[in-house]
């Protein structure tokens, strides 16, 4: 009995061992199987940060990027600006050609000869006629004014040139064809006034057309536009 109860006993240790082990490998596994896990979200939590890192870098990007097109934006619609203002200012000083519903002024020497007194100087179209027509036109409201292809700005002289008329500089002869750019019917108008430039004209003879038309072409001023002697006033006072 003793031997029997000294095996029992020793079966009994060994089962508990056994269960021992058994733990003791489970328990191993199952922490091997919990520590891969918590690696990966180590790793995850560290490429969570660098991508947030990245983000607030990008967002900034974004940021300055957005500013820099506002400043581009602004920069191009002052530069539109600035060539419309260009753009007027060029067309108030003659330097572009324009179009529009203007008249068409045809003036011709006169046919008839001179009687014994009077001087043929009479019967031609001079110098002053055309300057008076020019003056009427922009007077009724032209907005752009050419003789024989010359067109008149601020500097333009009209003036005798010998048996020629001299316009911006560049010699003209008959038939001197004057167009205008402005209403029709009031330019027509303020040239057929009663005792007006037409009339005058037309006592000696000077042969006169005038046609309304619903476009014509004014071309540009091409002669020099740089001043000498003239300089801008600084409103500074200096």
């Amino acid at each position: 009995m003793p031997s029997k109860n000294w095996q029992a006993y020793i079966a009994f240790v060994c089962v508990i061992l056994g269960f021992l082990l058994v733990v003791q490998f489970r328990t191993q596994e199952y922490i091997g199987k919990i520590t891969l896990p918590t690696r990966r979200l180590e790793d995850l939590t560290d490429m969570l940060r660098k991508t947030e890192s990245e983000r607030d870098l990008l967002e900034k990007e974004v940021v300055a990027l957005r500013q820099q097109l506002a400043r581009v934006v602004e920069g191009e619609h002052m530069l539109g600006t600035v060539r419309q203002e260009l753009e007027k200012v060029k067309m108030a000083a003659g330097l572009t050609e324009l179009k529009g519903p203007g008249v068409v002024v045809v003036l011709n020497d006169s046919r008839k000869q001179a009687q014994p007194g009077e001087s043929p100087e009479l019967f031609l179209v001079h110098d002053e006629d055309l300057l008076k027509t020019a003056n009427e036109l922009f007077a009724a409201g032209a907005d752009a004014v050419a003789i024989n292809g010359q067109r008149l700005v601020a500097t333009s002289e009209v003036r005798c040139a010998g048996p020629t008329i001299s316009v911006n500089n560049t010699r003209i002869g008959p038939p001197y064809t004057i167009v205008a750019i402005g209403d029709p019917v009031t330019l027509e108008n303020a040239l057929r006034m009663r005792e007006g430039i037409i009339d005058t004209l037309r006592a000696w003879g000077i042969e006169v057309k005038i046609t309304r038309m619903p476009e014509v072409i004014v071309p540009a001023y091409k002669g020099s536009i740089y001043f000498h002697y003239a300089k801008s006033v600084d409103k500074g006072g200096n």
